[in-house]
């Protein structure tokens, strides 16, 4: 298996070579550039065409992209224009936001959409079953940003329950209070991200608990006289799991790139948030780190799930 693992990292490397001066080239076709506006709108043009010069972007794309290389292998994605602070630096200080945020998001995802698949396939036919379809058709056809622009309008202004935005009270002593001003502040766009997620994982779920319910060994089972709860226990649910678990590195890593809509409406201060403002003050730098850092996020994705796989289904193994 960890040879399997190993070959797949290898392979890894000439796609995230690709990936690295696809972005690299699309970042320098933007319009604009970091500076015009950002000092002082009636800047010297001397003065922009100065700093230009003094960060290499007059050079040509090959050779800034071979200068952002070698930083890169000694660890260094420049700096910021709009920041004033080293990309590693500021990436990393987002970052710890967003993981939370995701790893918040996919627990408390997981946590709604296996009773609800099960419980909906358990009543097959039935006012609980229609009730959770009509859920996940309502939910799939409204968009994610109306969710999150709905939650904050009811939850936050009118019942006033959460905060929202920031990622933690500016009154917050440090140590065990900020902390639960954190989870305070991701627990309303957790839950609204987490109820939007829902949705595929109690479609698969149910689809696959009424076909398991229908299968042979489980009619075995009940012939022996083995209880329906230890029927749903050890047979159905455990082989329901597996197209969800093929999907599982999916949705962990897509929940790390997928946090745009939710940070900018929440203006919540992590990497999607700083995404967004790099791409308006097109900051390059930061731009072309952050595409990477998903594009790799997206290829450890693939191997993620089928190491879940691998784990829930005995059977199957990464040779």
């Amino acid at each position: 298996m960890w040879k399997t693992v190993l070959r797949r990292i290898m392979i890894m490397i000439p796609e995230v070579i690709i990936l690295s001066l696809l972005v690299f080239l699309l970042a320098k076709a933007m319009p604009g550039d970091p500076f015009t506006g950002s000092i002082n709108p009636k800047s010297d043009p001397a003065q922009l065409h100065h700093l230009m010069e003094m960060n290499g972007l007059y050079d040509p794309w090959y050779q800034q992209y071979w200068n952002w290389v070698v930083h890169l292998f000694h660890g260094n994605l420049g700096n910021s224009y709009q920041y004033q602070e080293p990309v590693t630096r500021l990436i990393g200080s987002r970052a710890v936001n967003t993981i939370w945020l995701a790893l918040l998001t996919t627990v408390l995802t997981y946590c709604f959409a296996l009773p609800m698949g099960m419980f909906a396939a358990k009543h097959e036919g039935k006012l609980p079953d229609n009730i959770v379809r009509i859920y996940t058709y309502v939910t799939y056809s409204i968009p994610f940003f109306v969710v999150l622009v709905i939650g904050i309008w009811i939850f936050g202004y009118v019942l006033g329950w959460f905060p929202t935005t920031g990622s933690v009270s500016a009154t917050a002593n440090p140590g065990l209070p900020t902390a639960g001003s954190h989870l305070y502040h991701i627990l309303l766009p957790s839950i609204l991200g987490a109820l939007f997620g829902t949705v595929n994982v109690v479609q698969y779920l149910r689809s696959e608990v009424i076909d398991a319910k229908r299968s042979d060994y489980v009619r075995t089972a009940r012939s022996k006289g083995v209880p329906e709860k230890d029927i749903y226990k050890h047979h159905i649910f455990r082989n329901s799991l597996l197209p969800i678990a093929a999907f599982a590195g999916y949705s962990i890593t897509g929940l790390l790139n997928g946090s745009i809509f939710t940070e900018t409406v929440f203006s919540y201060p992590g990497m999607g948030l700083l995404f967004i403002n790099s791409i308006n003050y097109r900051d390059y730098t930061v731009i072309t780190a952050l595409v990477l850092i998903y594009g790799i996020l997206n290829l450890l994705g693939t191997l993620l799930s089928d190491i879940i796989l691998s784990i829930v289904d005995p059977r199957i193994r990464i040779e």
